[in-house]
């Protein structure tokens, strides 16, 4: 059975079948797994945090091959230090980029103006009016249990998504603990239009990461991440580990010496060479699972506890 699609501002921006956004997790976030996300009838996003920029831009020429579905790219704007990455994202001929770590002022009316839609990460409400402001067209509202680099004072989805809401009618995707058709009933019941998942695109079968680390998702429980860094930018979910457990109780250290191991970690499946980066839904992941098993079940299951609640308290 195929979920029907849905249509709301997230899908009309993304022009995808579902509002299901793929996380730009750094050297994960190619050809491979941004495909399979977008033939799925969700939004790959193509990651520049990497900073390998030459490699990039053959990724998107594998794509262009792989699919001709829509796919975006994430612009982690603590990279950005000329015009250069603002002018390599232009060239690419997308139509939708995330932009996050830094403040959007700096090229969202550059990239508007190339016909790309722009949603900028927020983890506070300060910071969501701040980009909007900005002019940006919608906000990625991320909730302190995801995984990766976080806002050392993080805040839950619960909390953080409303909130947001109440103060901007901008399209909203939620992220942090998104995971199946559960977790997006309750994420549109508090003013989202689309979610993105992490860690669960991390753990699927298309992810290039080793099946070391994704087992290690399946196994863990949901106090299995630690928060770190947190006297510091930025702070960091991660999986408990041997490296991480020590990092624990230090207030500040610095995070790129930790990641210097990474493609060890990444591809080799040593999960002591670097900081695994998880959110705390690793808890609620028991299966890899393909994507697009992992869109139609989240798809069908959306609908389903939408239809559970309408027979439950519908009036």
């Amino acid at each position: 059975m195929t979920a029907k699609s849905v249509t709301n501002r997230v899908t009309a921006l993304t022009g995808t079948d579902y509002p299901i956004v793929q996380a730009p997790m750094g050297w994960i976030a190619r050809a491979q797994l941004v495909a399979a996300v977008s033939n799925a009838g969700g939004l790959g996003i193509i990651e520049t945090a990497s900073g390998e920029f030459e490699i990039i831009r053959e990724e998107v020429k594998k794509l262009r091959d792989m699919t001709d579905k829509p796919f975006g790219m994430n612009v982690s704007l603590a990279h950005v230090k000329d015009s250069s990455i603002i002018d390599f994202v232009v060239e690419q001929g997308l139509g939708f980029v995330t932009t996050s770590s830094g403040s959007p002022a700096v090229c969202t009316s550059i990239f508007q103006a190339a016909g790309i839609n722009v949603f900028h990460v927020v983890p506070t409400l300060d910071m969501a009016l701040k980009a909007l402001d900005c002019g940006v067209d919608g906000l990625v509202v991320e909730g302190g249990e995801g995984g990766g680099f976080k806002n050392p004072t993080p805040v839950s989805s619960m909390v953080l998504l409303p909130l947001i809401r109440s103060r901007t009618d901008v399209p909203i995707i939620a992220a942090g603990g998104m995971c199946d058709g559960l977790s997006m009933a309750g994420a549109f019941a508090m003013g989202a239009e689309g979610i993105q998942m992490g860690t669960r695109m991390l753990s699927c079968v298309e992810s290039p990461v080793h099946d070391n680390w994704k087992q290690s998702v399946v196994a863990a429980k949901e106090t299995d991440t630690v928060f770190l860094n947190q006297e510091s930018r930025p702070a960091l979910r991660a999986l408990r580990t041997q490296r991480t457990a020590e990092l624990l109780p230090l207030g500040a250290f610095n995070v790129l010496e930790h990641f210097a191991g990474v493609q060890a970690l990444y591809f080799d499946g040593d999960m002591e060479a670097a900081i695994p980066l998880s959110g705390q839904v690793v808890g609620r992941i028991d299966t890899v699972d393909s994507a697009v098993d992992i869109l139609q079940g989240t798809m069908l299951g959306f609908y389903r506890e939408l239809a559970r609640l309408g027979e439950q308290y519908g009036t």
